[in-house]
C-alpha cells in the first residue's frame, strides 16, 4: 500500500512540474511574439488585425521578419503561410 501511495504521489508531482514548465515556455513565446509583432505592426493601418495575424504566424513559425514591411525572406515559414484564398496570411 505504501508503494502504491508513493507511486501516485510521484506521478502527481511529475505532472505538476511538467505543466508548469510548459506554461512558462508558452508565456516566453507569447512575450517574444507580442514584442516582435508590436514592431512589425507599428505602422499598420489596421493594427488589431495585423497583431492578430502576426501573432498566429509567430506562434506557428517562432519568428517574425524584422521591420514593418517586407524582409519575409528572413522567415520562410512566415513568408509561405497562406490564407484560404491562397494569399499571404502573415503581415
Amino acid at each position: 500500500m505504501k508503494t502504491m501511495t508513493f507511486l501516485v504521489a510521484t506521478i502527481l508531482i511529475i505532472v505538476i512540474i511538467t505543466s508548469s514548465i510548459e506554461t512558462t515556455m508558452a508565456d516566453d513565446n507569447s512575450s517574444f511574439c507580442d514584442e516582435k509583432c508590436a514592431v512589425r505592426c507599428s505602422k499598420a493601418g489596421r493594427q488589431d488585425r495585423c497583431l492578430k495575424y502576426c501573432g498566429i504566424c509567430c506562434d506557428k513559425c517562432h519568428c517574425v521578419p524584422s521591420g514593418t514591411y517586407g524582409n519575409k525572406d528572413e522567415c520562410p515559414c512566415y513568408r509561405d503561410m497562406k490564407n484560404s484564398k491562397g494569399e499571404p496570411k502573415c503581415p
